[in-house]
């Protein structure tokens, strides 16, 4: 079993990542494998709802995110994690998310999924709000903590120091173990996942 975490913030080795590597740590010790992928400091861009995704699975513009989709095909679970900016997450990490959703969306159905939030001071909760969003739309079991999944510092040095939110990254990680082997055992016992009805839209305007 593996975990796939995504480091969103432009900075590689700051806040974000000292609560992503917190997770992974713990998840090492429970026996799941992990990795980490940063999605960098280009620009993401937008998606632009040009549907061409629905017939390749794939974003027509490229990039990193195909390059995380083509990841997340072989991975068990995932972590999401991003910086506050303005109270929600940072830019880059929103049009990434927005694209490997619309893009991929198929690819997360039944595998658990944490999202964390890291900040100088406050918006912490809004942006774990509009991370889980993702997940929520795309029936991931969405994986809990003992607080809101978030971690606070300045810089990686502080976050460090905040031992409630490290406390809150490991029983992440172990919640997020206990499902992935609770998942595994139900495919070993035969029980199967549950069956998708055709979609439907419904439009309130005509």
């Amino acid at each position: 079993m593996k975990v796939l975490l995504v480091n969103g913030s432009p900075h590689e080795y700051g806040t974000t990542r000292v609560g992503i590597d917190e997770i992974a740590k713990t998840l090492q010790a429970e026996g799941i494998e992990t990795e980490v992928f940063w999605i960098g400091t280009d620009p993401v861009g937008g998606c632009i709802g040009c549907g061409g995704c629905g017939v390749t699975g794939r974003c027509v513009f490229g990039g990193i995110v195909n390059e995380f989709l083509d990841k997340a095909e072989e991975a068990d679970g995932f972590v999401f994690g991003a910086p506050v900016h303005y109270a929600g997450p940072n830019g880059n990490m929103k049009s990434f998310m927005d694209r490997v959703f619309y893009a991929g969306g198929h690819v997360f159905r039944l595998k658990p999924g944490a999202c964390i939030a890291a900040c100088r001071r406050a918006g912490v909760v809004t942006t774990m709000d509009d991370l889980n969003k993702y997940l929520s739309i795309s029936e991931m079991p969405i994986v809990s903590s003992t607080y809101w999944n978030m971690i606070f510092g300045s810089n990686a040095e502080q976050a460090k120091q905040d031992a409630e939110g490290l406390l809150t990254m490991r029983n992440i990680g172990r919640n997020m173990a206990y499902l992935l082997k609770c998942m595994e055992a139900a495919k070993a016992a035969g029980i199967g996942k549950p069956a998708e009805e055709e979609r439907v839209w419904t439009n309130f305007i005509r």
